[in-house]
Parts: C-alpha cells; structure tokens; sequence
C-alpha cells in the first residue's frame, strides 16, 4: 500500500528539478512549431498574491503544459508591471524608497508563484522598472514624438487638494479622493498627449481579424464609439463668431430649441463683461469643477445648468433665435464642446427641457410629445420640418447634409467618442519622459543614444504644493542643454503613466536581454501574434485599447510583423469570498492562497480554480470545494495500488479511455476545465469499479491530469518507472472510432412495462436481440406471445395475452 500523498515533500522535489533543468524555457530553435501563451503580468503589490490570481495564470499554464507535450516550442513568459502610484503612496507613507519597495514585493509575488508550480520561463522574466526596459519604452515614446502622435497640451484633471496631485478618473469616487478621502477639483495642467485617435478606424478594423470573444469585441468598439453624422455652425446672435456642433442625427436641426456648452466652453470667458448673470455662471462652473468626466456624463443623474443670459444663437435652417445654457453633461473633451437639443427626439435634452421649461417640437412622427412621452426616432416620417417634411429618416439625413453643405454651414463628418490618451503623470514613480523643453527650439527629443534617461535618485518624493512632479526640485537632473541648439534647457519633469510599460511588454518577452533592440527581428517575426492572451475583463477596454494601438504604430513602421498583437484573447471571471461578496478586507473574507498551498498543496489549489465553475464567469470560494479536489487527488494517488502490468488498455476500458482523451483535449482548449476534470473523475470511479487500472490507462490518466496537478503526476510517473519526465511525454491521441460505444443497452418490456435490461453489441441483428430478450425474461412470460416489438436500440416490447 503507498503511502499517503504528502504534498509538501512532492512539490518541493519537483521544483527544484524543473529549476535545474530549466524544464520550460523556450528555445531559439525557430525551426519548431510555436505557442506563445500570455497572461497578464501582475503589478506586485504589497499584499502579495491572492487566490484570484491563480486562476487565469493556471488555465493558460494547462494550455502551455499541454502544447508542449504536443510538441511545439512554448513561450509562457512572466514579469512585473512595476511602476506605478501604489507604490508610490506606499513609499510615502512608510518613508520606504519606490525601488526598495518594489524590489520586496517582486521577491514576495515571485515565491508565490513558484510555489504553485507554473511553467513559466523565468530565463525572460521582465520589470518595466528596469532601466535596461524602459529604455526601449522611452524609445517608443520617441517615436511617437518624432511621427507627430505625442504631443504637449493644456488639460483639465482631477486634482486632490490634499494630495496635491492628479488622478485618474477611476481614483476619483463621488467627487472625493480615493486615497485619501478629500475633495477633487478640476485643474488645467500642461500634459503629455498621445493621438490614439489617428488610430480609431484601425483599430475598429482590426477587430475582423482577430479571435476575440464577442463582449470584448464590443467593449472595444463602444470606447472608440464611431459614428456617422455631420458638423453644423450655429451663428451667435449679434457676434461673428460661433458654436459649432456634432450631431448623428441633422435630420432634426428643426426640432433644434436650445443649445448646450460644457462649462469650460472658453466662448464663456470670451463674452465675460456681457454676460448678466456671471456669478451664477461662475458658482456653476466651480460647482462642475468638482465632478470627473464620468460623474458629469452618467445619464441616471439629475439635470442642471443655468442660461446665459446675454447670449443666444440661431438655428442655421429655420433662423430662429434660441437660448444657450451650460450644463456638466456636456464635455469639453468629448466633440466641440457644444451641442444642439432636440427634446423631442432625446432623453437627456427632453429632461432638461421638461425642466428648465423649455420648448419641445416634434420632427420625426411616431413620438407623442404632448404625453410627455419623448421618442428617440430612428425610423419614421420627417414633419414640422420644411425642406424635409415627408422624408423618412435615412433619406432626410442625406439631404440636410447637402443641404448644409451647399450653403457652407455644415459637413458631413465621422466622429469618434474617443480621445486622446492623457500620457504624462506628475509624480516620481514613472518612466522619465526623454524630450526636454528649450526657450529657443521648443520640445525636443533626447538623442537615442542617451538612453535610458534614468530615474534621479531622490530624498523626497512627496507630493508638491504647486501639482510639479517631485523631480522638478532636482535641479541638477532637471537643467541641461538642448540637443539642438546647445543653449540652457530643463528636463521633463512628470513621468508616464502605468499603462506605458504595459502597451508593449509582450514584445520584449521575445528577445528580453537584446541591448540593440527592443527585440530582434527574427525573434519578433517567429513569436508573434500572441497565440492567445488570457486577462481580467477589466482590462479588455483600455489596456487592449492602448497595446493595440502601440503595436499598429510599430507595424506601421516596420518595427513589428504584425498589424495585431494578440490572435486570441479571453477573459475569466473573478473568485468571491464565501459570502458571495468580492473579496477585500473590509469584508473579512479575503482567502491567502499561501495557507491553501500549505494544508492542501499548490496541486489542489490548481485542481479546485479550474474545477470551481465556469471559466468566465465569477465563482464564490468553497473550503469544502477545496478538500473535495484535494480527495480527488488522493484518490489518483493511492491507484497505484491497483495498476497491472499491461501497457495496453483493457478492453472494457477502451472506448472510456478514448472518450476521456477526447473530452479532456477538447475542454482544455475551449476553457472548459471544470468538465476535464469532471470527465477525468468519471474515470476514475470506473477504475475504483474495477478495483484495478492497466499501466497503460493510468500512464494515459496521470499524463492528462499533469497540466492541472503537474507535481503529483510528475511523481507518480516517477514511481511507475516511466522513461523521462512527464513534462517531456506525448500528449495521448484518440481515434475516433473508438470513441462510439461498441455495446447498448436494451430495456426489454412486457406489454408496455419495463422487466429488465440486456447489452447488445450496437449492430446486432434483430433475431438475436429478440432472442436474447425472451431468455432475459423467460421467466415472466406467462402468457401467449402475440407480438414481439423491437425498437433499434432502444426498447424490446414482448405483447402477451
């Protein structure tokens, strides 16, 4: 009898023998078939790993474990997305460096991993904090600057005036901040520019050329949010100049009874000294200042504005004078600025109309207004709407755009919902931005033989009172001489955001210790795309959004082979506390994955992610759905007990083996790990029903399992005596023929009701299953057989008087 599995000894072994022999590092023998898996690599927190993690990292490890027992050469890489204001606000609160810090918390998420036995290639392992990284970050960026895609702007952010720093939208939580609990305003700053934008038709087209699922597809495309419409002048009453707007929808610029500016309009200021009701205006705009752009687009919220009185403007088709407001849902970064209002025909603008009373005509039939029952028409008949009256929607479209064309107050134009990526952050925790700023020849970029432009070492790097980066104190750093001209200069102060190093690491995982390139050709030609990309849903919008773009940019100047990086991408869903709530401390419901991994093993840890429910969807943490698969592990553990000498499978168990290879192979690649595992227990009781298991069927059993539990397996294929490693083995194949069952059962009845069952051989006769079904029930046949009835495959009917 073996003795019982004890995990701590096994998966210690198997560890250090994958370390020695670099088991699953990557060749450069380009001549082999190649699998690139990815997963997202994790920013290194100071709480280390938690048990979401492993799911996503152990589905894409079963992929790479399997596909090199297919044979192919399989890069499944992994690193540190490292910099970043977490660790910056850890440092300043515990008067930690941000290096020191990251350093700890690299070592502590590594070890983790480790632990859990994952076959990622540790000879490439990247941190974007790494200068000889951000080196070739830097140089992107550069060519970006050179090529007119990056560029200096003033930009409105959310301020903390506590912090006395930028944020992020997403760290700004009902108008305060999310550290540290106080107010946000908006504040202009001069911020670096990315133009994402000259990317929006690419990267909406390249989506028909890619696996992705299909709400990552959508996702995708409602951020960039295309559409089709036209630009139309609105004149100001009485000035020269004025309002230009976007609408999708020209056909009812006669339903048109006010215009809407977003507070930060600069024609506001322009007209100040005529403006009555300025300190309304005023207190308004200060109250908008406080909001992000999301509160102040979320539709559910409650309208507001106030009109400017000393200013109206005239609707371009029918010359009517109507009034301009400013309200928060109106954004200056999104469009003009400005908007035209039809209520009759919009929700937002029919809400603000019902109540600020304001006039409300219809122009497409079907909306009975006079119910206070707005219809956002996009088919029907035009009326109250002169030149177009009669017309059906599409029709009236095209001819109010030649319309507007043809008397020079409007075009036809597409329209992007997104925007430039905001790229500069004023903080110490970032990549240096490599352009310095010369009175004389402006921006100017860093030679590329000067970098990495490295990080200053700092004693400070709190927040400054005036929104500077804490660089910008470190004169000797900052003051330097202009490339171009030679005359005194300053560095660039703020640094990049997060998402710099993240839009491109997957190409370094390729060639990451190649000093003359951010990765050679021939490595970047053979590696990419990505074979499949596996990530948070979380990240399938702006993180997909902004690596797509820098991989298009570099195709597009032949840096690259690709148009696309990624071939395949999915997301999983997220691992809840027990409670069914999302796991946080707050909630006392946080599960360590260390303590699993230490009572029950890093095998059932591995077993229990993908056997917890569907992979894309959120599954609530169960600590007896964890002993479950650690019991389904002993039970593989203790068939060695049972196995006979035979290499072949038996021949009871031979259709069930090539079904379970069939249903295993396939699962494993269509992100149905919860039914591999289930198809491999199945099996696993008719081994128990047997009370014994060929040498071949268990060799084939351990070999499938392997991927999820690689360290037993890989010792039970040791104890077997079996040549090599398992993680050298072949993958098992199945015939297809073997997976129909040869033998059916028969369900044999006497007028109508069920006496007994028999199995037949699939393709037997009609005369032998007839016979073969009176001897099952010959003892129950009391009577006449008038009619003997045989359903194929199913049923055996015996009618007896």
């Amino acid at each position: 009898m073996s003795e019982v599995y004890n995990h701590k000894v096994v998966e210690k072994k198997w560890q250090e023998v994958w370390d020695n022999e670099k088991a699953f590092a990557a060749t450069d023998d380009y001549s082999k078939p190649k699998y690139y898996a990815l997963v997202e690599f994790p920013y290194p927190s100071g709480q280390g790993l938690h048990v979401g993690h492993p799911r996503p990292y152990t589905a894409l490890d079963i992929v790479a474990r399997k596909r090199r027992m297919q044979g192919y050469n399989v890069l499944y890489p992994m690193g540190w997305d490292a910099f970043g204001l977490p660790t910056e606000n850890y440092a300043i609160k515990n008067k930690i460096h941000p290096k020191i810090v990251t350093k700890n918390n690299v070592k502590r998420f590594k070890e983790q991993l480790h632990s859990l036995g994952y076959s990622f290639d540790w000879d490439r392992e990247i941190n974007t904090t790494d200068p000889n990284y951000y080196k070739w970050t830097q140089w992107i960026f550069l060519k970006l600057f050179k090529a007119g895609l990056a560029y200096k702007t003033e930009m409105p952010i959310n301020w903390c005036t506590s912090c006395k720093v930028g944020l992020a939208n997403e760290e700004v939580v009902n108008g305060v901040c999310e550290r540290c609990g106080s107010e946000v305003v908006r504040k202009v700053k001069s911020q670096w520019m990315l133009k994402i934008t000259e990317y929006a038709e690419k990267l909406i087209e390249g989506l028909d050329t890619v696996d992705y699922i299909e709400k990552v597809k959508v996702s995708q495309k409602n951020w960039i949010g295309k559409s089709e419409g036209a630009e139309v002048d609105f004149l100001i009453m009485g000035k020269e100049d004025k309002l230009r707007v976007y609408t999708t929808r020209p056909d009812t610029l006669f339903g048109a009874t006010y215009m809407v500016v977003s507070p930060e309009h600069p024609i506001i200021d322009k007209y100040k000294e005529e403006l009555t009701n300025w300190n309304a205006i005023e207190e308004y705009r200060e109250m908008a200042a406080r909001k992000s752009d999301f509160e102040r687009a979320e539709l559910a919220k409650e309208k507001t504005g106030v009109v400017i009185e000393g200013l109206s403007a005239i609707n371009p088709v029918n010359g009517k004078e109507i009034p301009i407001w400013i309200s928060d849902y109106v954004l200056m970064t999104y469009g003009t600025g400005a908007i035209m209002a039809v209520p009759a025909h919009d929700e937002r603008d029919w809400e603000f109309a019902k109540k600020f009373n304001l006039p409300i005509i219809e122009v497409v039939a079907g909306g009975d207004v006079q119910n206070e029952a707005f219809t956002n028409v996009a088919t029907g008949i035009l009326v109250n709407s002169d030149i177009l009256n009669g017309l059906e929607v599409s029709e009236a479209k095209k001819k109010m755009i030649a319309y507007l064309e043809e008397k020079g107050i409007g075009e036809k134009k597409v329209n992007y919902k997104l925007r430039d990526w905001v790229f500069s952050r004023q903080r110490y925790w970032g990549e240096p931005i490599p352009i310095v700023k010369c009175d004389k020849c402006g921006y100017v970029p860093l030679d590329e033989s000067e970098l990495p432009l490295e990080l200053p070492e700092v004693d400070s790097y709190m927040p400054t009172d005036n929104g500077e980066s804490p660089i910008a104190a470190m004169t000797d750093w900052v003051n330097t001489t202009c490339p171009c001209c030679g005359n005194a200069a300053k560095r660039e102060t703020d640094t990049m955001p997060q998402w710099a190093g993240s839009s491109w690491y997957f190409l370094r995982y390729t060639d990451p210790h190649n000093n003359d390139a951010l990765a050679s050709k021939e490595a970047l030609k053979y590696w990419l795309p990505i074979d499949w990309y596996n990530g948070g849903m979380e990240h399938t919008t702006l993180h997909l959004l902004y690596s797509r773009f820098w991989h298009k940019f570099l195709y597009d100047n032949n840096i690259v082979p690709t148009s696309e990086p990624y071939q395949k991408r999915t997301s999983h869903g997220m691992i809840l506390g027990e409670n069914g709530e999302k796991m946080s401390k707050s909630r006392g419901n946080v599960v360590n994955p260390d303590d699993i991994v230490r009572e029950y093993g890093a095998d059932t840890l591995r077993a229990y992610e993908m056997f917890i429910g569907a992979f894309d969807l959120s599954a609530s943490w169960s600590e007896d759905g964890v002993k479950g698969c650690r019991r389904f592990l002993d039970r593989v553990w203790k068939l060695q007990d049972m196995v006979t000498d035979e290499e072949e499978y038996s021949r009871d168990m031979e259709t069930k083996m090539h079904q379970t290879i069939k249903k295993v192979s396939s699962d494993f690649e269509s992100l149905k790990y919860n039914t591999a595992i289930a198809a491999m227990m199945a099996l696993i009781n008719d081994f128990y029903k047997k009370n014994q298991v060929t040498k071949g069927e268990f060799k084939t059993l351990i070999t499938l399992l392997n991927p999820v539990a690689p360290h037993m397996t890989e010792e039970l294929w040791d104890v077997l005596g079996l040549e090599g490693r398992i993680y050298q083995a072949s993958w098992p194949e199945y015939e297809e023929a073997k997976t129909v069952e040869s033998t059916i059962e028969i369900a044999i009845q006497i007028n109508g009701k069920t006496k007994a069952t028999i199995m037949i051989d699939k393709d037997e006769e009609k005369v032998s299953v007839l016979a073969k079904a009176k001897d099952a029930i010959a003892d129950k046949i009391t009577g006449t057989v008038v009619k003997e009835i045989y359903v194929p495959g199913r049923i055996v009917n015996i009618v007896q008087k």
